[in-house]
């Protein structure tokens, strides 16, 4: 456990200063311990370590992690989920993190026993290899999700490039925090959009920065004991 509480309490100095920097809170901001590539054993660390919010982007390795900790922990999904997997989860997760077109809406309030928190996953960079609406097809997307019940937008997310150019990153979160404060302000009731999903490993000081509500992080809290090639959390 001594690797994940050294790697959390450098990681909650960081978000203080981020928060001092912009006048926030650092209860603000939530981290979602990202532990898609981590055994349940390391997951139950990162609890055991006070953290309360896990992270997965796979609906096994949800299921799997869920069977031993329950309700323990606040589920996050955090990967792109694929509509013919969503009966499997979706009563499974108190977030989805990747609501990006209404054939998934469709589904989550087809399948689903109970509304669902869920994040509409923005391509603020338009880079081709990432998921997500671009932010002028988004106000419109969630003005169609009055038609479904079961779904709350609770905020929007996004991924900045994987890049040194911390002007680059920081200009995708500030487009996705204009793009949040113009939907908020519609005042939906079935979409307050409160709330950011952004900042990963290596960029999550400068999402904070920017209005960061929660942050996803993996390799720098939980390390990684196994590989693969999503990109959810680099």
């Amino acid at each position: 456990m001594t690797l994940i509480i050294n790697n959390l309490k450098d990681i909650q100095k960081n978000i203080q200063v981020a928060c001092q920097k912009a006048g926030r809170e650092v209860s603000d901001i939530t981290i979602i311990a990202v532990t898609k590539q981590v055994s349940t054993e390391r997951a139950i660390e990162a609890l055991d370590a006070g953290l309360t919010h896990l992270g997965e982007n796979r609906p096994e390795g949800l299921l799997e992690k869920r069977e031993t900790i329950a309700d323990r922990a606040t589920w996050h999904y955090i990967g792109s989920m694929q509509t013919r997997k969503v009966r499997k989860v979706i009563d499974q997760i108190d977030y989805l993190h990747s609501l990006d077109r209404i054939s998934l809406a469709e589904e989550i309030h087809k399948r689903a026993n109970q509304t669902v928190n869920c994040f509409v996953q923005v391509n603020v960079s338009a880079e081709e290899a990432k998921h997500g609406l671009s932010p002028e097809e988004v106000i419109t997307f969630i003005e169609q999700l009055s038609n479904f019940p079961h779904i709350r937008v609770v905020g929007l997310m996004t991924m900045a490039p994987n890049t040194e150019d911390q002007e680059l990153i920081r200009s995708v979160f500030k487009g996705l925090k204009k793009l949040q404060l113009e939907i908020a302000s519609k005042g939906y009731e079935y979409a307050p959009c409160t709330e950011l999903s952004m900042g990963m490993s290596n960029d999550y000081e400068i999402a904070i920065e920017e209005g960061a509500t929660f942050i996803r992080i993996g390799t720098a809290l939980v390390g990684n004991e196994r590989r693969d090639s999503n990109e959810d959390e680099r």
